[in-house]
């Protein structure tokens, strides 16, 4: 006869909290941690997307079928696809991280107070970081990285549409940080595909210390709205490029369309275009001429052979003055400063033979600048 084992509070716990509490237990054993362990971790992270990519690249591809059949923009497909060229420099990036100091116990600042006590600011860990994210494959392992550098456990929360890329990465990063011996649950990926799993990583307050939301204005926005959860909140940002009066306008014309079309679905891709007024009616006529636009969003276009520049358009400004205009001011005589009982004459047309106090003399007017044009005879 077998008796029937009675529930635990833990047998009802959700798939995603299950997942919060093991990262809480790891986000404390790896707070401690020194810079050698995690570095150590990190480098073997490195290794092994490089050699099993093909494992990563499979995946991808499965994404990326899907995201095809869907009519899902070229622009989103392009950041959801990975290459062995990406993969490559995914690792490069988790190297760099392993380089950087270590931030954890890290001396912000201090003083001592008169009574002899000593204040110090020190950086330490945040504990478990929620991060929910778009259809970019390299934010897995570039979050999973920065985490794990500053001693958190790390909850990763991607799109839907990069779901198996995302499971074969965090598969390959938990494989290398267990063989480094860190509690692979310092890396987990939260458990469902819907939106209902995102809305219970918002409303884990008490498992998860903060959230980090890294994508368009309004997944921002929702996470900062619906959220229990501290939030880390992130700007949309706005690229800029901004051409001056002195630059070199080819240069500028092709530093331009690199900055856009060479990858338009980065981050760091332009979004606005800033030139200086007294250039705007010679460069921007040229960017948009057809000759100059890319065959594909992926081909570069530095180096590319400069296409010859259209005419000048007319100015329809004036043109610059060559000094300042004369002025001319009607103003009343100054009166005496004796007082009199008579009535004052009249004074006669014309300036003042003597008066009684000097005039400052008259400013000295600009001399023109060579490069100012003259302006035209009056009719």
């Amino acid at each position: 006869m077998t008796s029937a084992t009675s529930p635990t509070p833990h047998d009802t716990l959700s798939p995603v909290t299950e997942a919060a509490r093991r990262a809480r237990t790891a986000a404390a054993d790896i707070a401690p941690l020194p810079r050698s362990a995690k570095d150590a971790a990190l480098l073997a992270m490195a290794d092994a997307l490089e050699a099993r990519a093909d494992e990563i690249l499979a995946a991808n591809a499965e994404d990326v079928t899907r995201a095809r059949e869907a009519g899902t923009s070229e622009s989103i497909i392009d950041r959801l696809t990975l290459t062995p060229e990406r993969i490559g420099a995914i690792a490069a990036d988790v190297r760099h991280v392993a380089a950087l100091p270590d931030p954890v116990g890290e001396v912000v600042r201090g003083s001592t107070l008169p009574n002899g006590i000593d204040l110090r600011q020190i950086r330490v860990p945040l504990g478990v970081v929620g991060i929910i994210y778009e259809a970019r494959p390299n934010v897995t392992a570039d979050a999973a990285a920065l985490c794990l550098k500053s001693g958190n456990a790390v909850l990763l929360r991607g799109s839907s549409s990069a779901y198996s890329s995302n499971t074969a990465l965090v598969a390959v990063v938990r494989d290398a940080v267990a063989t480094a011996g860190l509690p692979a649950d310092a890396i987990q990926l939260v458990p469902g595909e819907s939106r209902e799993s995102v809305q219970e990583l918002m409303r884990a307050r008490g498992l998860v210390d903060v959230l980090i939301p890294r994508g368009g204005a309004g997944l921002i926005r929702t996470v900062v709205e619906q959220s229990t959860v501290p939030v880390i909140e992130t700007g949309t940002g706005n690229c800029h490029v901004y051409v001056d009066a002195r630059a070199d306008l080819d240069m500028a014309v092709d530093i331009l369309i690199n900055s856009k079309a060479q990858r338009p679905s980065v981050c760091n891709a332009a979004e606005t275009l800033l030139v200086h007024q007294d250039i705007a009616d010679a460069f921007l006529p040229g960017p948009w001429t057809p000759s100059r636009t890319p065959e594909s969003p992926s081909t570069p276009t530095t180096g590319s052979a400069p296409t010859p520049r259209p005419p000048r358009r007319p100015s329809s400004r004036p043109p610059p003055r060559t000094g300042r205009p004369s002025t001319c001011r009607t103003t009343s005589p100054r009166p005496s400063s004796t007082r009199s009982t008579t009535p004052s004459p009249t004074p006669a047309a014309g300036p003042r033979a003597t008066p009684r106090r000097s005039s400052p003399p008259p400013r000295p007017r600009p001399a023109a600048s060579p490069n100012w044009s003259t302006p035209p005879p009056s009719p």
